[in-house]
């Protein structure tokens, strides 16, 4: 087993990520982990990342606030323990648009090692 205090989980700054505080909880730098790693981020009334897509999958969980998840395909706000897949190369923006604190989980597979 493998314990993660939240109090000594690390922090880690993606880029494009604005008014948002990210912590690892689980995997990359917060310990061992074979398929995903778990974060946490807290984003800020006004707070944001660009529409951007990446080749890797992502599910949010959404433990406090109301999150709005931009694609481009339109808008959807996710509620307290509401969740949403974003799939690997789809484009998504995260809002709050509100003027509470956003509390969300993510989790996503670890990148695939790279040969040769």
């Amino acid at each position: 087993m493998h314990l993660t205090r939240f109090a000594e989980a690390p922090a880690y700054f993606p880029p494009e990520h604005f008014d948002m505080r990210c912590l690892r909880l689980q995997g990359r730098e917060a310990g061992p982990s074979d398929t995903l790693w778990l974060g946490m981020s807290q984003i800020l009334p006004g707070g944001h990342t660009a529409l951007d897509a990446s080749p890797i999958e992502k599910i949010y969980f959404v433990l406090e606030g109301e999150l709005t998840i931009e694609t481009p395909e339109g808008e959807v706000v996710l509620s307290p323990y509401d969740s949403c897949r974003i799939a690997p190369k789809e484009a998504r923006a995260l809002k709050n648009k509100g003027n509470r604190p956003v509390l969300v989980l993510l989790a996503m597979p670890l990148a695939p090692v790279k040969t040769g």
